[in-house]
């Protein structure tokens, strides 16, 4: 390959809000309890497809979104809510800024199984008055910390 066409190579790594997509996606599919099959088998794909749109591999068409989220009961804007303000605010076409991931501190990981069963326990808990002693609790623990 001649040094022109290198240069010219389109970069192969995953865009950002991609990868930012992938990630809530797998987030809502968690917090549901449902696993990279069953939410194929609902949408008609492998679970490999799930897998690699929740990675930002494949980039998740518009058609194919509305209805990832009418299978995840969320409206459409859910998956770019809380996109970093790099990626929302036109750094779109700089495919040279740092993954999302590195652009906002996380001090733990949003998409884990224990966040999700952390989340679906709390809903679960119907009093609300309860609820609140919970995330009172919560604020209580990290604050010690």
């Amino acid at each position: 390959m001649s040094e022109t066409a290198a240069k010219i190579a389109p970069d192969p790594s995953p865009h950002p809000l991609d990868i930012h997509v992938g990630q809530k996606l797998r987030q809502r599919r968690l917090m549901l309890g449902l696993t990279q099959e069953k939410l194929g088998g609902i949408l008609g794909l492998t679970f490999q497809q799930v897998q690699k749109y929740e990675r930002g591999q494949n980039r998740v068409s518009a058609s194919r979104l509305f209805e990832i989220a009418r299978a995840l009961r969320v409206p459409v804007t859910y998956f770019f809510d809380d996109a970093p303000d790099m990626v929302m605010a036109g750094g779109l076409s700089d495919q040279k800024q740092a993954p999302i991931g590195n652009e906002l501190p996380r001090p733990h990981d949003y998409n884990s199984r224990e966040t999700s069963e952390l989340l679906r326990a709390y809903f679960r808990v119907e009093d609300p008055k309860k609820r609140k002693r919970v995330l009172d609790l919560i604020r209580a623990m990290s604050d010690e910390e």
